[in-house]
């Protein structure tokens, strides 16, 4: 019989490439390329919303679009332009009055110079000062819901389309008053991303068998769950080792928790790595225990890697394990539960293998591609939306978010 420490080997059988980003025509149906300036708070190495941002500006430009990044630098503004994305420093982490004015005068002369055709905002800061610049200059604006868990998100309903990264984020906009008219859905997706080999490649080498995480150390991740569970696993399983990567203001509070558990020394914090690619083809098997995700940008990370994936059946997250068919969900804030699925991972190789096959199915759809082209179609929309209710109004007049119809 197979074992687990077998996987790493077995998978390479396997191996999905990565489809390149190739020019193609516009995603605009017959019109011609758009001119896009997303507006970001950075561009640095952060979190989900920043890396999907990243990726579709850059597969934008490989399509034909002109394409702007408003944003307060950071260090994929190389990547950027790199891609033919051009990048303009707006600083946004200051959201006193006085700077919130000074970034709108920012924003409104890039908006006079580069004419684009639309705006696109991926944080509440973007979506506040993309707002009164749509305004001013009757530009649209397109805002992407990343955290509708968060209090301020209802902010991002300023945009006349406002994109869920999965349905049930849209739902949760809805629940907030965000009318469905307004209420779009594009699919975060990440092959054929750039970002993904923008770092160098730092050769990665585990323990197997393994269980192994990407995720920024804060409450809503369920770390604590994670140690938890891991901890009764390897009561029972004295081989089995945990591969904790990622930063955050509970690092410190994991750290000694992980400490003071019976495997301590089977337990691994290996704080940020660039090159999550690497790690991701040395890991056996990837855990998200949030207990709440919109989506979970690095699970299509790990099904491109051929991971099996277990993960809590929470969010967006079944949208992006084809509900379910390409990963376990387990219940969220339950160690006692994912513990049980663990040690049946390890008992049943088979299973293992039955998982990481399923990680690497209908790959296709979770192209960075299939996103922009997505995205054009949404632009496309507000557009004519907005063009038509500007049609039914004085020249002077201009519409605001609510009055824009579907």
């Amino acid at each position: 019989m197979s074992t687990l420490a077998d996987y790493s080997t077995k998978r390479a059988d396997f191996r999905v490439e990565t489809p390149a980003i190739l020019p193609a025509a516009p995603p605009f149906g017959d019109s011609v390329a758009m001119r896009v300036i997303h507006i970001m708070n950075h561009c640095g190495f952060a979190n989900g919303n920043v890396h999907a941002a990243v990726d579709l500006a850059c597969a934008q430009a490989a399509r034909g679009d002109t394409v702007c990044m408003a944003a307060g630098g950071g260090e994929f503004v190389a990547l950027l332009e790199q891609h033919g994305v051009e990048h303009v420093l707006i600083e946004q982490e200051d959201r006193s009055p006085l700077s919130v004015l000074r970034m709108v005068v920012a924003l409104e002369r890039l908006v006079r110079r580069f004419k684009p055709d639309i705006l696109h905002a991926h944080m509440m800061t973007g979506a506040v000062i993309g707002g009164v610049v749509s305004r001013l200059k009757g530009v649209p604006l397109v805002t992407t819901v990343h955290n509708a868990f968060d209090s301020h998100a209802i902010l991002m309903g300023l945009g006349h389309r406002v994109v869920g990264v999965s349905q049930n984020t849209a739902d949760c906009m809805a629940g907030r008053g965000v009318s469905r008219r307004r209420l779009r859905v594009v699919l975060n997706g990440t092959l054929g991303a750039p970002r993904r080999d923008f770092f160098p490649k730092q050769p990665v080498t585990l323990k197997s068998p393994n269980f192994v995480t990407i995720s920024a150390l804060h409450g809503r991740k369920g770390i604590p769950d994670m140690i938890n569970a891991f901890s009764l696993v390897a009561a029972q399983r004295g081989e089995v080792q945990l591969y904790i990567v990622g930063g955050g203001p509970g690092e410190a509070e994991y750290r000694a928790l992980a400490a003071a558990s019976a495997a301590a020394n089977r337990i691994h914090f290996l704080g940020q790595l660039r090159d999550t690619k690497s790690f991701l083809d040395a890991g056996d098997i990837f855990l998200l225990t949030s207990h709440d995700e919109p989506f979970g940008l690095v699970l299509t990370e790990a099904r491109e890697a051929g991971c099996a994936i277990v993960a809590t059946n929470v969010g967006g997250v079944p949208e992006a394990l084809d509900q379910g068919e390409a990963g376990l969900l387990v219940p969220p804030k339950r160690p006692d539960q994912l513990a049980q699925a663990l040690l049946g991972l390890l008992d049943d190789p088979a299973e293992v293998d039955r998982l990481q096959a399923a990680s690497r199915r209908n790959l296709d759809r979770w192209t960075v591609d299939r996103v922009a082209r997505e995205y054009g179609a949404v632009y496309a929309e507000a557009i004519g939306a907005r063009r038509s209710a500007r049609g039914r109004r004085a020249p002077s007049d201009t519409a605001t978010p609510s009055e824009v119809t579907p």
